[in-house]
């Protein structure tokens, strides 16, 4: 169990970190990957997964990083309802200390960087059009889509009769957080994971970053509640299908 957590933690936090890293790194003024594009961003999220898995996996041998994940997890019985809840919290807490290890190493170009927004757009998700009913609606069909893809990775028929090698599922999974960014990024920012986003938010709300405005609790709900009802949807549809 310590070291469950451990490597969820510090898993959490190195994927976290890559991820608003290199939203920092297109958004913030002077940085010199300053309007790389939401391309960069894609690539960067995905190798993010990569990273925090392959160390989570090292550490504890889960590699979830997100709460969503853990529940359906939960869901399969691999959980009790304790555990499950102590691995969501150390998430959390990963990503607090992604958004102060992001801040930390941008210290100079938050006060350079006039816009309040692209600053919270380094920590957490925003819609392109607030509309909390579609913005929810698209952060639950996605995820849903998402877990459903992580449901049949286990599918005999996808990793043969003796499973994938090891490490290939990780790269898998970068794969398809691409493929979600690239796809579905547009609406809300596809948070997808509600440690993702509750995380550094809290990072954004408690840290003294300059010029700094809100942290937008408003929204905050959306990237939370809509992704655990996808993963809850996708472990219904995939008991349906046989998946499971």
């Amino acid at each position: 169990m310590p070291n469950l957590l451990l490597g969820e933690f510090i898993g959490s936090a190195i994927f976290f970190a890559f991820g608003c890293g290199v939203v920092a790194n297109v958004s913030l003024n002077k940085s010199k990957g300053n309007g790389g594009g939401p391309i960069v961003v894609y690539t960067g999220w995905a190798m993010g997964v990569i990273l925090g898995v392959t160390v989570s996996l090292a550490i504890g041998n889960t590699g979830d990083l997100n709460c969503a994940v853990t529940f359906y997890k939960m869901l399969m019985g691999l959980y009790t309802v304790p555990v499950a809840l102590s691995i969501m919290a150390v998430q959390i807490l990963g990503g607090v200390l992604a958004g102060a290890l992001v801040w930390l190493a941008y210290l100079p170009h938050w006060e350079a960087t006039e816009d309040k927004g692209a600053k919270l757009g380094v920590f957490c998700t925003s819609p392109a059009i607030r509309s909390y009913g579609a913005n929810a609606l698209c952060e639950f069909l996605v995820s849903t889509m998402l877990f459903l893809v992580f449901f049949s990775m286990g599918s005999k028929f996808v990793s043969g009769p003796n499973g994938f090698p090891s490490g290939f599922g990780t790269y898998m999974v970068g794969l398809c957080v691409w493929a979600v960014g690239l796809s579905f990024c547009g609406p809300t920012g596809y948070a997808l994971n509600p440690c993702r986003d509750l995380g550094p938010r809290i990072a954004h709300a408690i840290l003294p970053i300059a010029g700094k405005g809100g942290s937008d609790w408003a929204y905050s709900w959306v990237p939370v509640v809509a992704p655990m009802a996808g993963g809850g949807a996708a472990y219904v549809i995939a008991k349906a299908l046989g998946l499971i």
